[in-house]
């Protein structure tokens, strides 16, 4: 009888066909091979099917599994129940894992075997260029280096630091808290099992950027409809945990509830600038002002009441405009994959 593998990969893949085999290649090319890798053709692509099975052939460890359309979440969770791994690692179908993401995860594993759940920082790319310089931790306001002897929080998540998604989560523990079925409708997957895992599991976050995570920014955060309702998203989902008994918790989450309400109010300034509604530009630079007074904010509401036809005729300073926010979105859609 085959010993079961320690780490599972669970990749969904819809209309990635152009990009699941660099995915793919950075599973095979581990420096350790006590793993699996579970793809689920989540659409019947023949053409991804195809790619899939070309890797299967040569190599057992890699599995098909092939349905209509579930969602997202229906494809991760199909992938877990095909999986036999000891440890369940989701993986999207767009991003990749560093060579030693296994060996790094696994030797931490084995000095605490008490441990539950092990996320990991990861580099941050946009199509095939270099990684860029803010890993995934940075680029979602972690400042300090993660330290893996520190067993994560309710307050830690309630305070944005939802840790990256890529995480090897043991699996009795991935059946116990839903895995990525939250089973309320209109949250995000990959914050409710954060939310759910901490208070009865031990979690901890590797330092090293051990996956690469891919910002493909011509979707969400192009979309200002898609970015607001990925916010809604993230406050049901945080919202979900109420009430909360512990003021640290309480305080936490009401930073945090204020901080996306500020990132939406900057960026509904920024579009009705663009499109010469002064009044809501004005309006929403003042409710983010409201939220949190920074310099962005003040700098906002001062563009707005005193020179708002001179930020919409002066093309680079547009560009600079658009530049900012959109980068404002960029932050905001990192903090969780979507």
């Amino acid at each position: 009888m085959t010993a079961a593998p320690r780490f599972s990969f669970l990749t969904t893949a819809y209309q990635t066909e152009n990009l699941i085999r660099s995915t793919i290649d950075t599973v095979v090319g581990q420096t350790s091979d006590d793993w699996e890798l579970i793809v689920v053709d989540n659409g019947n692509s023949d053409e991804m099917a195809a790619i899939i099975n070309e890797y299967a052939e040569a190599d057992p460890r890699i599995k098909l599994v092939r349905h209509e359309n579930r969602g997202y979440v229906g494809g991760v969770m199909s992938a877990a129940k095909h999986a036999t791994g000891d440890y369940l690692c989701v993986l999207d179908s767009d991003d990749q894992l560093m060579p030693g993401f296994c060996a790094a995860v696994g030797k931490f594993l084995d000095a605490n075997p008490a441990v539950d759940a092990v996320s990991v920082d990861a580099y941050r790319f946009e199509n095939d260029n270099d990684d860029l310089p803010a890993g995934y931790l940075r680029s979602v306001g972690v400042k300090k280096r993660p330290d893996p002897a520190h067993r994560l929080t309710m307050t830690d998540i309630l305070a944005g630091y939802v840790p990256y998604y890529t995480a090897a989560i043991r699996r009795e523990v991935w059946d116990a808290v839903g895995g990525y079925d939250p089973g309320i409708p209109g949250v995000h997957e990959s914050v409710i099992i954060w939310l759910r895992l901490v208070p009865e599991y031990d979690g901890r976050v590797l330092p090293q950027r051990l996956a690469r995570y891919r910002l493909r920014m011509d979707s969400l955060t192009r979309d200002p409809e898609k970015i607001d309702s990925f916010e809604a998203e993230l406050v049901r989902s945080y919202m979900a945990v109420m009430p909360l008994k512990n003021p640290d918790e309480r305080a936490a989450l009401d930073q945090t509830l204020r901080t996306i309400r500020y990132w939406k109010h900057i960026r509904h300034a920024r579009l009705a600038l663009l499109e010469g509604d002064d009044d809501s530009a004005r309006k929403n630079a003042r409710e983010a002002f409201a939220q949190r007074k920074t310099v962005r904010a003040g700098a906002v509401v001062l563009v707005v009441n005193l020179m708002p036809g001179l930020m919409r005729s002066v093309h680079p300073i547009k560009q600079r405009v658009e530049r900012v926010f959109g980068h404002a979105a960029g932050k905001l859609v990192a903090r969780v994959k979507g």
